[in-house]
């Protein structure tokens, strides 16, 4: 740990090997006390927030990851896909709210044409012209590409004309094949969702990173994960946040999975934090971690916590039992609470407003 603690007094890099070393490590607090150092160095005493709308716009899916409980199978009766109406209904909640982002994602679906996305998109921008649209993981793209027969840039560009904003980081998973054989095969591989989020940044959009961690993935696994994310935000610097999501098990047909305890989380947080030198902002996702536990990660070195959500369905099909919406007075008194700053953002991190 001294070789550590020297790297990142002096502003070093870390290795993958210093990485794994604290994966390996019982000093917690040793650890927390370290990102939270890294932390104040880039963002101060601020932590970040923004008052949001999750739209999941259909869980039927022709991929079904073992790890997914939302995903459902065409001709189930607990499947569903929302019209353009009730997505311009959910919108005008979002706008009655004070939302300044639409976050969506959904299942692969076995007959939506790629018209109907971009109909989606604008139907948006029509109801909520200011609205951020925060849309469709890389995984999502893929299957737009096989199903318009265009090439990857140009669907990216249809989007975004069609009134995309940024991108989630979601369909990360685990980058290494191994693991993706196991608990994702039919997904697309992690090259390839390197590959897609590579062009949509060079497409002048941002994304967002993620790692679900907690199933069946080794702590190498973890670093090796890590790893391809920093050099990619090397060559592009298009990633705004690293969120790591902790896997929830409930209905879900990964064996002996058991999920994510509050040391792991708050370690691997931490770590997330030292290791992604280049990423600015590290989000702790209270959907899946839980509010007590997003809240001390607010001194492991975190400084988002998320938005106001609204009607998140994918962490809680697997048993996530957080609530299902924060309201921005909430979010503000839990970043109180940690002896933080409270600062609304919109999408791209502009600030609006300090509490």
């Amino acid at each position: 740990m001294k070789q550590i603690r020297e790297k990142v007094k002096n502003g070093q890099r870390l290795s993958d090997e210093d990485a794994l070393r604290l994966f390996e490590s019982f000093e917690l607090l040793e650890i927390g006390e370290l990102a939270a150092e890294v932390n104040r160095r880039k963002n101060s005493n601020k932590v970040y927030f923004n008052v949001n709308r999750h739209i999941n716009y259909t869980n039927l899916c022709v991929n079904q990851c073992t790890f997914c409980a939302f995903a459902r199978e065409e001709g189930d009766e607990r499947g569903y896909t929302l019209d353009l109406d009730q997505i311009r209904a959910k919108v005008r909640e979002a706008l009655a709210a004070g939302a300044t982002e639409i976050h969506s994602v959904g299942g692969l679906h076995p007959d939506l044409s790629f018209d109907f996305y971009l109909e989606m998109l604008r139907a948006i921008k029509a109801e909520a012209p200011a609205l951020h649209i925060k849309a469709f993981t890389a995984v999502e793209i893929d299957y737009f590409t096989r199903i318009s027969d265009k090439t990857l840039i140009d669907v990216v560009r249809d989007l975004k004309e069609a009134g995309l904003g940024s991108m989630p980081g979601g369909g990360a998973e685990i980058l290494g094949q191994q693991v993706r054989d196991k608990i994702c095969p039919e997904k697309i591989s992690g090259e390839r969702w390197l590959e897609i989020t590579e062009t949509v940044h060079n497409c002048g959009l941002r994304t967002n990173a993620t790692m679900l961690f907690g199933h069946l993935e080794t702590y190498s696994d973890r670093v090796e994960h890590l790893r391809l994310l920093r050099e990619l935000q090397d060559r592009t610097g298009g990633f705004q946040s690293f969120i790591p999501l902790a896997f929830q098990p409930d209905n879900t047909r990964v064996p002996g999975a058991v999920g994510v305890s509050g040391v792991d989380a708050l370690k691997t947080l931490a770590i997330s934090r030292l290791y992604l030198d280049n990423f600015q902002h590290i989000k702790a996702y209270w959907v899946m971690l839980g509010l007590k536990i997003a809240q001390v990660a607010l001194c492991f070195g975190v400084n988002d916590i998320d938005g106001t959500v609204v009607e998140e369905k994918i962490g809680h099909d697997a048993g996530a039992d957080s609530p299902q919406v924060l309201s921005r007075e909430q979010l503000i008194t839990l970043i109180r609470n940690a002896g933080r700053q409270p600062v609304e953002r919109d999408t791209l991190y502009r600030e609006i407003r300090e509490y």
